[in-house]
C-alpha cells in the first residue's frame, strides 16, 4: 500500500515533500536547544554556578562526528552516481562514527562525575568539613587541606597516601544502631575532636575528660567520613578551584585562598555566605547534561536512521530511490553535527 501510494508522485516531489518535513524537524529541534541555552544564561544572574573543563573525550566525540558527516557526504554523492559499493562503504563507516560519538560522550559523563560534577551536586561541604570540629593526625604532624585537596607535611595526599587516609575514614562508616564506629584501626592516625585527642577505649571514642561523643557529635564525624572517602575537601568538585574547576557569582569569578572564597578581593561576605548555602546546588552542571544528553538522544535518532540506511544500501533500495532517503537524512545528521559544535562552544565558553 505504502509503496503504491509512494510510486503515485513523481521523484521530484517525494524529495521535495522528505526534504521540507526534515527541514521542519531541524527547525522545531533548533528552537528547542535556543530555549534551553538561554535559559542556561538567564540562570546565571545573581548566582553562583561553577565552570568545570571539558574531558578530552568530548573533542574526541567532536571529531567523530564531523568525520561522520563528511563520510555521509561521501555516501550520499555515491548513491547520486549508482555506485551502491561505495555507498554501502560509506554508510557503514557513519554509522560505526555515529556510535563513537555516543561512546565517547559516555566516556566523558563518567570523567565528569568521578570529578565530583554530577548531574544534581551541592557547590561546597557545609555539613563535614575538615577542620570545623575535627581533624587527624599522623606522626604527630595534623592532616591539612590545600587547595581543595587533602595534604600531608605540605604535599598532597595521592595513589596509596591517599587510599590508607580514605580507609582510615571509611571505619567511622560502619557504626551499630547508637552510630558508634566498631572495631577501629586507631594505630596511624589519630582523631582530634575541637583540638583534644579522642581515645578509643572499650570500643568507644572518649574525650580527654573521659566524656564521650554524643550523636549530634558522632553524625558530624560520620559526615567527615563520607567527604573523606568521596575524596571532598571544601568543593563537591574535586581538585583545585582556578585550575581544575571555577567558581562565579553573577559573571564574576571568585577567588579561594586559605579556604576561603573571595569576592572583588575580600572575603566572601556574610550575606553572599548564607545565599551560597541557601542555593547550595549547582544548576550549571545540571544545566550541562541536560542539554548534552538531549543531543545525545537525538543522535541516537540519528543512529537508528543510519541503521534503516544501512540495511537499505545492502538490498540496493538507496540507489533504486534516487537516494531519496539519504538525502533528507544528510541534512538531519549535518544538522545534528553543526548543532553540536555550537553546543561545544557554548559551553566551553559559557559553561
Amino acid at each position: 500500500m505504502r509503496e503504491k501510494f509512494e510510486d503515485s508522485y513523481s521523484l521530484e516531489t517525494q524529495e521535495k515533500t522528505k526534504k521540507n518535513l526534515t527541514w521542519i524537524i531541524v527547525f522545531s529541534i533548533a528552537m528547542l536547544f535556543a530555549g534551553f541555552t538561554s535559559a542556561y544564561i538567564v540562570s546565571m544572574g545573581d548566582t553562583f554556578w561553577i565552570k568545570v573543563g571539558l574531558p578530552n573525550a568530548f573533542y574526541i566525540s567532536t571529531a567523530a562526528i564531523l568525520l561522520s558527516s563528511a563520510t555521509l557526504f561521501l555516501a550520499s554523492r555515491s548513491a547520486k552516481q549508482k555506485n551502491i559499493g561505495q555507498t554501502r562503504i560509506f554508510v557503514l563507516i557513519t554509522l560505526v562514527l555515529g556510535v563513537l560519538f555516543g561512546v565517547f560522550q559516555f566516556v566523558g559523563y563518567n570523567k565528569l562525575i568521578d570529578s565530583g560534577a554530577n548531574p544534581v551536586t551541592r557547590i561546597i561541604v557545609s555539613e563535614g568539613r575538615y577542620g570545623d570540629y575535627y581533624e587527624i593526625k599522623k606522626d604527630g604532624e595534623y592532616l591539612t587541606v590545600e587547595n581543595n585537596q587533602y595534604a600531608f607535611d605540605g604535599k598532597q595526599l595521592e595513589g596509596n597516601e591517599l587510599k590508607d587516609f580514605q580507609s582510615f575514614a571509611k571505619q567511622f562508616l560502619n557504626v551499630d544502631k547508637d552510630g558508634i564506629p566498631k572495631n577501629l584501626d586507631y594505630s596511624t592516625y589519630s582523631l582530634y575532636y575541637k583540638g583534644q585527642p579522642l581515645a578509643y577505649t572499650n570500643g568507644e571514642l572518649v574525650r580527654p575528660n573521659g566524656e564521650k561523643l554524643q550523636l549530634l557529635d558522632l553524625d558530624r564525624l560520620r559526615a567527615l567520613a563520607r567527604n573523606i572517602v568521596d575524596n571532598r575537601a571544601d568543593f563537591f568538585v574535586s581538585g583545585e578551584m582556578g585550575k581544575d574547576f571555577h567558581l562565579y557569582f553573577n559573571g564574576k569569578e571568585l577567588d579561594y585562598k586559605e579556604r576561603t572564597l573571595m569576592y572583588n578581593g575580600k572575603p566572601l561576605s556574610a550575606n553572599l555566605q548564607n545565599k551560597l548555602l541557601r542555593g547550595n546546588k549547582d544548576m550549571s552542571t545540571a544545566y550541562f547534561y541536560i542539554i548534552t544528553i538531549l543531543h545525545l538522544l537525538h543522535v541516537v535518532a540519528g543512529i537508528i536512521m543510519l541503521l534503516v540506511m544501512t540495511k537499505r544500501s545492502f538490498t540496493g533500495e538507496i540507489v533504486e530511490k534516487n537516494a531519496l532517503g539519504l538525502k533528507a537524512g544528510s541534512i538531519f545528521w549535518h544538522f545534528l553535527g553543526v548543532l553540536w559544535i555550537y553546543l561545544l562552544l557554548f559551553l566551553t565558553f559559557i559553561h
